[in-house]
């Protein structure tokens, strides 16, 4: 644990970078405690007045005298390090963290933490869960939606943080130490801001570049990347794997039972047919977050029960409706390839499929590969679709539409999907391109269709 006390900022001058969501839960976290704040954005309609009183705001180029008294910069998790103003701070010898640094120096409690390319939010609501059945201060928070600094001040010396952190947010970790970590997965993702997978892959694994050996790690044994680079790691190493039984760890038996073999213990956690959650990618997650639980102290019994009642996160592979025979399904969290790959394999009827969408450099052969057998229809929309359409050609996989709108997608799936078919929203991609987010693009897919 690295708290630093409250008087770590007082009468310090921050800058800010970023006045979104993360932004200003900063600054009232730094404000909160005695630091004099300049929020800066490149929009300049921001809106001012939900700012703390007292702080400044800067739009354009900012000026050298600021930056002389800048003790520390914060930044978004949304603005990449390379852009101008962040580039400038590190000229002028500031040093930029993140948001999650920021609120890390302010956590009193334990805390543990989940990055990966896919399964992140699911794994860290299960697991705030199951700490919830011991623990009476949980909080919950990170790139989930809800900002680590707006929570912080909360904890206490018998609280535990839950934090979902991606690697944006891991980009700029200093002292950041979890009791308990975990990689779920490594796959290539956000590669228009890292570039290459050794950059990505290095962001990823800063979420164990604080811990100790008196820490964890948990990792999946399946992932080469993250079996190859576990040797490399300080903190002790504790895998799952839904393919091979493991000395040390969680793992899936012969008779599909969750087997852990953890601190010295052997315990049959549930039979993987107990489970709400369909799919091997859903039993990794469950094995991830009972093997951290059971290192932060909680009891096999609840963590059984809890995995045992837990159903789907809002936006993955969500059940909507049944209309006509059609059943649909909101995966709008498929955001890359290796995501909706997962969404497509848990359909278990003709699917016809949305995707495409805002291009993050992302290479779409494997995701396409999935199609034959499965997908009915492959529904394409946004930036990618011809990208998407030359890869399906070269690929033949010939079933595609491309449609100009959202609406103009759902109303095409809905007119021609009979019954006993599936209607899958699983993009494969952002939604910056058309939403502001994926929340609000499955938002808008679960009104579309279940309109009368």
């Amino acid at each position: 644990m690295c708290y630093t006390g409250d008087d770590m900022y007082k009468n310090k001058k921050c800058l800010v970078i970023g006045a979104g969501k993360s932004g200003i839960a900063a600054t009232e976290l730094l404000v909160a405690n005695g630091s004099e704040v300049v929020i800066y954005d490149d929009n300049k309609n921001v809106d001012a007045e939900k700012f703390p009183q007292g702080v400044k705001f800067l739009c354009g180029t900012i000026p050298d005298e600021v930056l002389s008294e800048t003790y520390e910069a914060i930044i978004s998790p949304g603005i990449p390090l390379d852009t101008p103003v962040a580039v400038k701070c590190k000229e002028s010898g500031i040093d930029v963290i993140s948001e999650i640094e920021l609120a890390y120096r302010f956590d009193r409690g334990r805390v543990a933490a989940i990055t990966g390319t896919n399964g992140k939010t699911t794994t860290t609501t299960l697991l705030g869960e199951i700490m919830k059945s011991e623990y009476k201060n949980v909080i919950v928070a990170g790139n989930i939606g809800n900002p680590y600094t707006k929570q912080v001040m909360d904890s206490t010396e018998d609280s535990c943080s839950v934090l979902e952190v991606s690697s944006f947010q891991l980009e700029t970790v200093r002292s950041f130490e979890p009791f308990v970590s975990a990689i779920l997965n490594i796959t290539p993702d956000h590669l228009n801001r890292h570039h290459t997978m050794e950059n990505y892959t290095d962001c990823k694994f800063n979420i164990a570049g604080g811990q100790k050996k008196s820490d964890y790690i948990v990792l999946n044994y399946e992932d080469e990347i993250l079996r190859k680079r576990a040797c490399d790691l300080t903190p002790e190493v504790i895998y799952f794997s839904s393919k091979r039984e493991l000395d040390n760890g969680v793992y899936i038996n012969s008779d599909n039972d969750i087997c852990m073999k953890i601190l010295g213990e052997y315990n049959i956690l549930c039979n993987v047919d107990e489970l709400i959650l369909p799919g091997v990618h859903n039993y990794e997650n469950i094995m991830a977050a009972a093997a951290m639980a059971r290192l932060m102290g909680v009891s096999y019994e609840n963590i059984r029960e809890t995995v045992k009642s837990f159903k789907a996160v809002e936006h993955r592979i969500e059940y909507v409706c049944e209309r006509d025979g059609v059943i649909y399904y909101n995966d709008s969290k498929g955001t890359n390839p290796d995501a909706a790959i997962k969404g497509i394999c848990s359909m278990t009827r003709p699917t016809f499929l949305i995707g495409g969408g805002y291009d993050k450099g992302n290479d779409y052969d494997e995701w396409i590969s999935c199609f034959f057998g499965r997908v009915k229809m492959l529904v394409l929309i946004g930036e990618t679709k011809d990208k998407i359409t030359e890869a399906c050609d070269r690929l033949g996989f010939t079933d595609y539409v491309k449609v100009d709108s959202f609406p103009e997608a759902v109303k095409y799936c809905m007119d021609n999907s009979t019954g006993g078919d599936a209607v899958l929203l699983s993009p494969a991609c952002a939604s910056w391109d058309m939403f502001k987010s994926y929340e609000e693009r499955g938002n808008i897919f679960k009104a579309l269709v279940s309109e009368e």
